[in-house]
């Protein structure tokens, strides 16, 4: 519930922070065991037990790869988008050279009934066969880097994908940005159109609020999280018309009491950082929605949830720790399977840069009885 505040007193505003904030605590979810099911990209290595379902090393000359962005089709259909990809010549140790088959990014589907078996790809796109197609290619110049894809989201039979433009890596958990905009597809995700609108141009101070993305769905609204380059910012939130999400004029930002045009600037946040790589998803055992993001502070994905959207957000809870996943980032929750006790996502490691399948047990909550 959202009062309005234009008259409260101080006090009084407080006091309903408080009973908000302690209202959420009650009912908040708690990570517990976590397990790693089975690799979902790149090839077995010698020793390694987990099921590999996919072998794309084999069936789309992908070695190397990072992320695995999900979205629901919308038809029991999942997708997941790849960044920055590598195939022959991949040295196995991180990114690989430029001319190991560099791809910037890439996309997989998966009809996967049986998240116990891994995520298990129907097909990955591709542009010849045996080979995963790029979807959006960039300059590679010192104005734009690579594109790398951080959110997915389907509107009736048309996909969206925000994407940020990289012009450049710089130390770890640091890079700058060109702007964060939308692509679509309206052919399943085998092609890709990156239209002049919306994007988010990135300041030159960096701090652009929209770099980095992760949509919900809710009504008859699109919901966009965002965040600045790098992995220390704040999450901020947005909202657009289904039917108007490549309209950059239809955002309204939430500004911490009510939603407002007029640009990026009047948003503030809605959950403190260091965030990064955000995923976002309704649980509807917990009744609960789910936030699980990079804390490059704690070396840690952790897990938030909130009643709404907007909030309020408990604070991070640790979900998987470098301590046991070393160099790990980028948890995405799994949208098709989300209405139980366990949470599945993917995560990725910067060594073997590779993306793995997971499952966490949760508590608490409002859970169903």
């Amino acid at each position: 519930m959202f009062l309005s505040t234009s008259h409260a007193p101080i006090s009084a505003l407080l006091c309903l922070a408080c009973i908000a904030i302690t209202e959420c605590a009650a009912h908040s979810v708690t990570p517990g065991d976590v397990t790693k099911i089975a690799r979902v990209t790149g090839a077995t290595p010698p020793g390694e037990m987990l099921p590999n379902p996919n072998h794309t090393d084999q069936n789309d000359l992908l070695f190397g790869t990072d992320l695995g962005v999900l979205w629901d089709e919308g038809d029991g259909e999942v997708r997941i988008a790849f960044g920055d990809t590598y195939g022959k010549g991949w040295d196995g140790d991180g990114a690989g050279p430029d001319s190991a088959d560099w791809r910037s990014n890439l996309l997989a589907l998966s009809r996967d009934a049986d998240p116990e078996a891994g995520l298990v790809f129907t097909r990955m796109v591709q542009d010849t066969p045996g080979h995963a197609k790029e979807l959006l290619r960039a300059r590679r110049d010192a104005k734009e880097w690579t594109v790398i894809p951080t959110a997915g989201v389907s509107v009736g039979t048309r996909q969206f994908l925000h994407y940020m433009s990289v012009r450049h890596w710089g130390a770890p958990g640091y890079w700058d940005t060109n702007e964060g905009g939308i692509a679509y597809s309206d052919d399943g995700g085998a092609s890709w159109t990156r239209p002049t609108t919306p994007l988010w141009p990135n300041t030159p101070a960096g701090d652009s609020k929209f770099q980095q993305g992760a949509f919900a769905k809710l009504g008859d609204y699109v919901y966009l999280f965002g965040t600045p380059n790098g992995r220390h910012g704040d999450a901020c939130l947005a909202r657009v018309p289904s039917s108007a999400i490549l309209d950059g004029k239809a955002y309204q930002y939430w500004d911490g009491s009510t939603w407002r045009t007029g640009g990026e600037a009047t948003a503030r946040q809605v959950v403190r950082g260091p965030i990064a790589e955000l995923s976002v998803a309704y649980n509807s055992y917990f009744h609960r929605w789910l936030m699980v993001t990079l804390d490059e502070d704690r070396h840690a994905l952790v897990l938030r949830d909130a009643p709404a959207l907007v909030g309020p957000w408990t604070e991070g809870k640790i979900l998987a720790s470098a301590q046991d996943f070393p160099a790990l980032y980028g948890g995405y929750i799994d949208p098709l399977h989300n209405s139980g006790p366990n949470l599945y996502f993917t995560l990725s490691q910067w060594t073997p840069y590779n993306v793995f399948w997971m499952r966490c047990a949760l508590s608490g909550g409002d859970a169903k009885s």
